[in-house]
C-alpha cells in the first residue's frame, strides 16, 4: 500500500522546468530517499508535495486522496456569498449618483423633517423603471466577477501548506527554521497547533480545556523531545543548542505534528560522522514508529545505511529507481554525479 503517490508531477517557473513528469510511489513505513545533484529539482518536488509551490500539471495523492482542500458545502456557500456581495456593490456603483438624486436630493426641504418613506419609495421606483439596465444587468456582471474571482483564489490556494500538514505531511527544511529566541520545549509546543481545540476563549475565560491541553501537550512535548534526546535541554533556547541538537529539534517539531509522513531536507548536512549515525538510528526509530520517511540527502553514508528505495533526480527528471544496490551500480547514476568519460 502507497501512502504517497505522485503521477507526472511538472512544475514550471516561466520558461524553467524544474521538475519534469516524475512519478513516484511511496510505500507505508518504509524510508525512501531521493538523491541527485545539485539543481536536480529534489527541494522543488519537497515544496510541491506539501503545499508551497502549486504543480504546473500531475496528480500528488496522499493516502488515497488528491492533497488539496476538498470543495465542501461551505465553499460554496462563501463563494455565492462573495458573489452576492459584489453584484449589490456594482449595483450601488453604478447608480449611486442618480439613486442619490432621485431619492434624497429631490426629497430634502430646507428645515423640515427628511420623509424616509418618500425616499425609500421614489429608489423603489427608480429601478422598477428599468429594472434590466439599472438592477439586473449590474448585479448579473457584479456577481460573475466576484464569483469568478473568489472562485480562482481560492482553486490557487487548494494545495497550501496547512492543508498538507493538516492531512499528515511534516517537512523540514535545507536551512534550520528554528524560532531561536524561545526554548526547546516551547519550539515543540508550536509543532502541535493544528491538534489543538483550545480557542481564544477558553484562554481567555481559562475554560477546563485549556487547562487540560495544556498540561497534556507539555506532556506530550517533553515525551517527543525523550524521543529525540534532546529532553535534558527542553528549557535551553534554540540558538544555545549545537548543529546537531538543532537538527533534532527540528524533526522534533514536526514529529509534534503528528504525521503520517515526514519529509526531511538534507537532515545530516553539516553533520559529523558521530552525529551522522545518531541520525540514521533516530530515522529507524521514527519508521518503527509507523511514520513513512521520504528524506533528501547528499551523505551517501546516510543513503545507503537506511534506504528501503531511493530514487534519483536530474535535471528534474527521474533517471533511476530502486534499492540502494540496484542505484548505486547504475549507469545513469554514476553519469549524473561523476559526468561522462
Amino acid at each position: 500500500m502507497n501512502i504517497l503517490e505522485i503521477s507526472d508531477l511538472t512544475v514550471r517557473f516561466g520558461g524553467l522546468t524544474a521538475v519534469n513528469a516524475v512519478s513516484l510511489d511511496i510505500p507505508v513505513k518504509e524510508i525512501v530517499s531521493i538523491i541527485g545533484p545539485n539543481g536536480a529539482g529534489k527541494t522543488t518536488l519537497f515544496n510541491a508535495i506539501t503545499g508551497i509551490y502549486d504543480p504546473t500539471s500531475g496528480r500528488i495523492c496522499f493516502n488515497g486522496e488528491e492533497a488539496r482542500r476538498p470543495f465542501r458545502r461551505t465553499t460554496a456557500l462563501a463563494l455565492a456569498l462573495v458573489g452576492l456581495i459584489a453584484g449589490l456593490s456594482l449595483v450601488l456603483i453604478v447608480n449611486v449618483e442618480p439613486l442619490w438624486d432621485t431619492s434624497i436630493t429631490s426629497n430634502y426641504v430646507y428645515q423640515q423633517t427628511f420623509l424616509w418613506s418618500n425616499a425609500t419609495h421614489a429608489a423603489s421606483s427608480y429601478f422598477r423603471e428599468e429594472t434590466g439596465r439599472r438592477f439586473a444587468i449590474p448585479f448579473l456582471i457584479g456577481a460573475l466577477v466576484g464569483l469568478a474571482g473568489a472562485f480562482a483564489i481560492w482553486q490557487r490556494t487548494r494545495r497550501a501548506p496547512e492543508v498538507a500538514a493538516r492531512a499528515g505531511i511534516a517537512r523540514t527544511f535545507q536551512n534550520i527554521r528554528l524560532f531561536n529566541q524561545m526554548t526547546a520545549l516551547d519550539n515543540v509546543l508550536l509543532g502541535m497547533d493544528s491538534q489543538l481545540r483550545t480557542r481564544v476563549w477558553h484562554v481567555a475565560l481559562r475554560l477546563p480545556l485549556y487547562w487540560r491541553e495544556r498540561d497534556n501537550t507539555v506532556r506530550q512535548a517533553m515525551d517527543i523531545l525523550r524521543f529525540v534526546d534532546l529532553d535534558r535541554e527542553a528549557q535551553q533556547l534554540a540558538e544555545n543548542l549545537s548543529y546537531g541538537h538543532q537538527r533534532r529539534l527540528e524533526i522534533a517539531r514536526a514529529l509534534a505534528m503528528q504525521p503520517r509522513l515526514l519529509l526531511l531536507d538534507e537532515p545530516a548536512a553539516g553533520m559529523n560522522l558521530a552525529e551522522s549515525q545518531e541520525l540514521m538510528k533516530l530515522i529507524h526509530d521514527i519508521r518503527d514508529r509507523g511514520i513513512t520517511v521520504l528524506l533528501i540527502e547528499h551523505h551517501m553514508q546516510v543513503v545507503m545505511g537506511i534506504s528501503d528505495r531511493i530514487a534519483v533526480l536530474d535535471h528534474g527528471e527521474k533517471i533511476a529507481e530502486g534499492n540502494p544496490e540496484a542505484v548505486r551500480s547504475n549507469p545513469k547514476v554514476i553519469e549524473a554525479y561523476l559526468g561522462k568519460s
